[in-house]
C-alpha cells in the first residue's frame, strides 16, 4: 500500500512538473509570437522609410533630368535634346501622388510636399517659357533668358532644400525604427534563449525521471523484438520446409504416377499389339467381298491405335526429358508463347499486362519445351477468364538468385480440392479437356530443375509461381 501512495506522489510530481513547463514554454511560445509579429511590422516600416527616401531621390533626379534637357536644347539649339524634359514632366505627376500616399501619416511631410509640388510646376513653366523664348528669338540668347536662368536656378535650390529636409525627417525616423527593430530582436532572442532552458530543464527532468523505469521497460521490449525476431525466422524457415516438403511430395507423386502409367503401358501395348496383328491375319484370309466383316476390323483397328496413342500421352506427360539447354531470355520466352496464343487472347478479348524486369538474367533451357509450358498456363487462364473482362498479368522478377514467373488471370479460381489435384494425369473439369496439359507441363518445369506452384481461390482468380535458376 506503501508503494502505491509513493508511486502516486512521484506520478503528481510528474504532473505537475510536466504541466508547469508546459505552462512556462506556452506562454513563452505566445510572447515570441507577438514580439515576432512586431519585428515583421518594424521590418516593413523600415522598407517603406527606405522606399520614400529612395522615391523622393528620384522626384529630385526628375528635376536635375528636366534642366539637363533644357540645357541640351539650348547649347545644340535642337529640340530633340528636350526629350528628358518631357518625359520627367509626364513622370512626375504619378511620383508625386505614389510619394503623397505614402507619407500620408506626417502632416509635416505632406505640407512639404505640397511646397515641392509647387516649386514643380512653376519649374516645369519656367523651362516651358524659357524653351518658347528662346525659339521665337531664332535661338538666341536675351535678357529674358538670363532671367529664366536664375529663377529656375533659384527654384531649383528651393526645391533641393525641401527635399533633402524631408529625405532627413525620413533618415531620422528610419534610424529610430532600425533601434526599435534590434530592440525587439534582442528581446525575442532573449525569449527564445528562455525557452531552450526551459526545453532543457524539461528535458533532464524527463530525463532523470524516468531513466530507472525506462530500463526495465527498454529491456523487456528487446527481448520481445528478439523472440518477435527469432520467430519470424522459424516461421520462414518452416515455410520453407513446408515448400520443399510440398515439392518433395510433388515429385514423389509424378514419379509413382510415371511407373504407374510405364507398367500400364507395358501391360497394355502387349495385347494391342497381338489384337493388330490378328485383325491383320484375319483380314488377309477372309474374303475381301465381305464388306461387312472389314467394318468391324477397321473399328478394332481405329480403337487399337486410339488406346495406343492415350498411352502414349500419358507416357510422353510423366517421363522426365532431356532438354536441349541453351541461354536465352525468359521475357522472350513469354513473348513468344503469347504469340502463339495471339489468336486466343484476340478471341476472348483478354487485355494484356506485362511487368518485365528488363535486366534480368538469361536461363538455360529447352526453348521449344518452356514455350509449351508457358502455353498450356496461359491457354488454361484464358479458359477460366470471362471473354471481354479478363485481365492476364505477366510479371518477371529476380529474387535469391531465382529467375521467378508470375502469371495471373482474374478468372474464376479454384477450390482446394481442384488445387490438389491440378497436376495429375486425366484430371479435368472441362468438357473437352484430356488432363495431361499441366501434367506435361509440370514435367516440363521438373525437368529443367525448376519448380511450380500454384495460388487460387474461387472467384478471385489464379496465380502460377514458376521458378528457374539463372545460368
Amino acid at each position: 500500500m506503501k508503494r502505491i501512495i509513493k508511486k502516486f506522489r512521484i506520478d503528481k510530481r510528474i504532473r505537475v512538473g510536466y504541466g508547469s513547463a508546459f505552462f512556462i514554454l506556452l506562454i513563452s511560445y505566445l510572447i515570441t509570437l507577438y514580439i515576432n509579429k512586431q519585428v515583421l511590422k518594424q521590418s516593413r516600416l523600415i522598407e517603406h522609410t527606405n522606399q520614400v527616401i529612395h522615391k523622393l531621390e528620384d522626384f529630385l533626379s526628375l528635376m536635375k533630368d528636366a534642366d539637363l534637357g533644357f540645357r541640351g536644347f539650348v547649347i545644340n539649339k535642337d529640340k530633340s535634346f528636350l526629350s528628358p524634359y518631357y518625359q520627367s514632366k509626364m513622370k512626375s505627376g504619378p511620383l508625386f501622388y505614389d510619394l503623397l500616399t505614402q507619407i500620408i501619416n506626417s502632416k509635416t511631410q505632406r505640407d512639404l510636399m505640397q511646397q515641392a509640388k509647387k516649386l514643380m510646376d512653376k519649374k516645369y513653366d519656367l523651362i516651358q517659357s524659357a524653351v518658347d523664348t528662346f525659339s521665337g528669338n531664332n535661338y538666341q540668347l536675351t535678357d529674358s533668358m538670363l532671367h529664366f536662368e536664375r529663377e529656375g536656378k533659384a527654384n531649383m535650390e528651393s526645391l533641393d532644400a525641401i527635399i533633402k529636409t524631408m529625405q532627413k525627417s525620413e533618415r531620422n525616423l528610419l534610424e529610430q525604427r532600425n533601434i526599435d527593430l534590434i530592440s525587439r530582436s534582442s528581446l525575442l532572442n532573449i525569449v527564445v534563449i528562455v525557452s531552450l532552458i526551459v526545453a532543457l530543464l524539461l528535458f533532464v527532468f524527463g530525463f532523470v525521471t524516468y531513466v530507472t523505469e525506462n530500463r526495465g521497460r527498454r529491456l523487456a521490449d528487446r527481448r520481445a523484438e528478439e523472440y518477435r525476431y527469432e520467430l519470424e525466422e522459424r516461421i520462414k524457415q518452416l515455410d520453407k520446409v513446408n515448400k520443399e516438403i510440398l515439392e518433395m511430395r510433388r515429385m514423389e507423386k509424378f514419379a509413382s504416377t510415371g511407373r504407374i502409367a510405364r507398367t500400364i503401358a507395358h501391360e497394355v501395348r502387349n495385347p494391342l499389339t497381338n489384337i493388330n496383328l490378328s485383325v491383320d491375319q484375319l483380314r488377309s484370309e477372309t474374303d475381301s467381298d465381305e464388306e461387312n466383316r472389314n467394318v468391324f476390323y477397321d473399328m478394332i483397328t481405329r480403337n487399337s491405335q486410339r488406346i495406343n496413342m492415350l498411352i502414349t500421352e500419358l507416357l510422353n506427360s510423366t517421363k522426365f526429358i532431356e532438354p536441349k539447354a541453351e541461354a536465352v531470355s525468359v521475357n522472350h520466352l513469354l513473348e513468344d508463347a503469347l504469340q502463339l496464343a495471339e489468336d486466343r487472347l484476340k478471341l476472348n478479348d483478354i487485355k494484356i499486362v506485362k511487368k518485365y524486369n528488363k535486366d534480368i538474367c538469361s536461363i538455360s533451357v529447352d526453348k521449344e519445351k518452356i514455350k509449351i509450358a508457358f502455353l498450356n498456363i496461359i491457354v488454361n487462364a484464358i479458359e477460366a477468364m470471362e471473354p471481354g473482362k479478363g485481365i492476364l498479368t505477366i510479371l518477371t522478377y529476380d529474387q535469391d538468385n531465382k529467375c521467378i514467373v508470375e502469371i495471373d488471370d482474374n478468372g474464376c479460381g479454384m477450390d482446394s480440392e481442384t488445387l490438389n489435384k491440378l497436376f495429375e494425369p486425366y484430371y479435368s473439369k472441362k468438357a473437352k479437356g484430356t488432363g495431361l496439359g499441366l501434367t506435361n507441363t509440370e514435367n516440363i518445369i521438373l525437368s529443367h530443375k525448376g519448380t511450380i506452384h500454384v495460388e487460387s481461390e474461387p472467384g478471385k482468380g489464379t496465380r502460377f509461381i514458376i521458378t528457374f535458376d539463372f545460368v
